[in-house]
């Protein structure tokens, strides 16, 4: 049997109703007295390391995380953590490059609803979550939810209340659990053969910028200060706006001469940025070598920044370090082949 650790922090699926809304309050214990067959196919111990609304969790908590896995990964043949799902794919991405080349599997896995109610998508989910966690074939960071496994750099929470709550953008899902069989789509642990590597430090001064039409560039200004890379999210396939004054190009020159990281995005969630497209993008990333998400999610574009940036402040070791896979984090980009 394997033996599974299971790592409450709390979100909806540990919540009780209060008079102030919901908030965590269900121990790791009480969760797992929801699910008792849980047992028949793996051995299961708990910790809880914090018990947060998962609007309150940041990078401090996802370091935390990834160092309590590294104490207990000799003892584990897998982790499972229950989380909010307002910020769960942040988490997951963080977690795939805090800890790269794993082995084990590091289960992420939440609830719309909490665990103690008659109707509910909680069990459901933890259960699946420790059965993929027992699973030989299965590693590396996911997401189960909604009887999805999704790789823990391309989940996004799209819906807001329906179970399905997650997707996996651009990208298939690892693996289905129906009638608690795993079908896998995806089977890649035997590409594996670098040691797993576990990191311990982000750097969280990256600020993700939305356009809108009308945006003044003077806030990329406002913001070199107290940030060491920008992300913008742009329009379409991505590009800046110029409005007749210059102040968007004037304000990106300013802020890369600092040295400073820009990377561009875009706002729409599928296919992906492509900046050769259309002048507004071609020109200014040609002019200043920006870098781009491509088909990255914004929350892997966010994590992998704080991760890279850590690694290495210089630009050409940055844009080497960004442009690596890792965990099915972006499929293709033409800085790989250069």
């Amino acid at each position: 049997m394997k033996k599974i650790l299971l790592i409450a922090t709390g979100g909806t699926i540990a919540s009780k109703y209060t008079d102030k809304g919901l908030s965590p309050q269900i121990s790791a214990e009480e969760l797992l007295s929801y699910v008792p067959e849980a047992r028949e196919f793996c051995e299961i111990d708990h910790i809880q390391p914090f018990n947060l609304d998962s609007t309150n969790v940041c990078s401090r908590q996802w370091t935390q995380l990834a160092e309590l896995i590294e104490k207990k990964y000799e003892y584990y043949d897998g982790f499972v953590i229950c989380h909010g799902t307002d910020t769960m794919a942040y988490t997951a991405a963080a977690l795939s490059y805090l800890i790269q080349n794993n082995l084990k599997p590091i289960v992420v896995t939440g609830a719309q609803k909490p665990i103690d109610l008659a109707i509910t998508d909680a069990r459901a989910n933890l259960l699946d979550s420790l059965r993929f966690a027992s699973h030989p074939k299965a590693h590396g960071t996911n997401i189960v939810f909604g009887g999805s496994v999704i790789a823990g750099t391309r989940a996004k929470k799209e819906r807001s209340k329906s179970y399905n709550a997650f997707s996996s953008i651009n990208y298939p899902d690892i693996a289905v659990i129906q009638d608690r069989r795993i079908i896998f789509y995806i089977d890649d642990k035997n590409h594996i053969t670098d040691r797993i590597r576990f990191y311990h430090k982000l750097d969280d001064r990256v600020f993700l910028l939305k356009l809108i039409p009308g945006s003044s560039g003077a806030i990329i200004d406002s913001l070199a200060e107290t940030t060491d890379a920008l992300i913008i999210e742009s329009f379409g396939v991505g590009g800046l706006p110029d409005y007749g004054d210059d102040e968007f190009y004037q304000a990106i020159r300013r802020f890369v001469e600092k040295g400073k990281i820009v990377i561009m995005a875009t706002q729409v969630t599928h296919e992906g940025s492509d900046m050769s497209v259309y002048q507004v993008g071609k020109m200014i990333k040609r002019e200043f070598s920006l870098l781009e998400s491509y088909d990255m999610t914004l929350e892997a574009t966010v994590a992998k920044t704080m991760w890279a940036l850590q690694e290495s402040i210089d630009p050409d070791g940055f844009r080497e370090k960004f442009y690596k896979k890792i965990n099915h984090d972006i499929m293709f980009s033409p800085e790989q082949n250069h």
